[in-house]
């Protein structure tokens, strides 16, 4: 992982409920230095995370002039996140490569 940080979990009620972390200053900083060779449009900036013991693929979204990080149910459930928690995470922008826009990456 290329940074780390600590944030908040939060819920967003939506048309599903779905929890998110808001990426520290410094994170954001990283991400915005390396977004021209991952980002695929909206935006959206594709990234391997690491909470505890789970590894996964997702993409970041812009949110507050930052970004914010899903966190995917099987993740939460595995690590015992809730809303309101605080959680480590480590983090690496992932340039596409030619990879689909849409590819789901690996879950571990």
């Amino acid at each position: 992982m290329d940074t780390s940080f600590s944030g908040e979990v939060f819920e967003w009620r939506g048309p599903s409920p779905f929890y998110w972390v808001l990426l520290s200053e410094d994170a954001v900083d990283y991400v915005r230095g390396r977004a021209s060779e991952a980002t695929y449009g909206w935006g959206a900036i594709p990234v391997c995370v690491r909470i505890g013991d789970s590894g996964w693929e997702t993409s970041l979204l812009p949110r507050s002039g930052g970004y914010a990080l899903p966190l995917r149910k099987d993740v939460r459930l595995r690590e015992q996140l809730s809303d309101g928690d605080t959680v480590a995470v480590g983090l690496s922008v992932a340039p596409r490569r030619g990879r689909s826009a849409n590819s789901p990456g690996p879950a571990s």
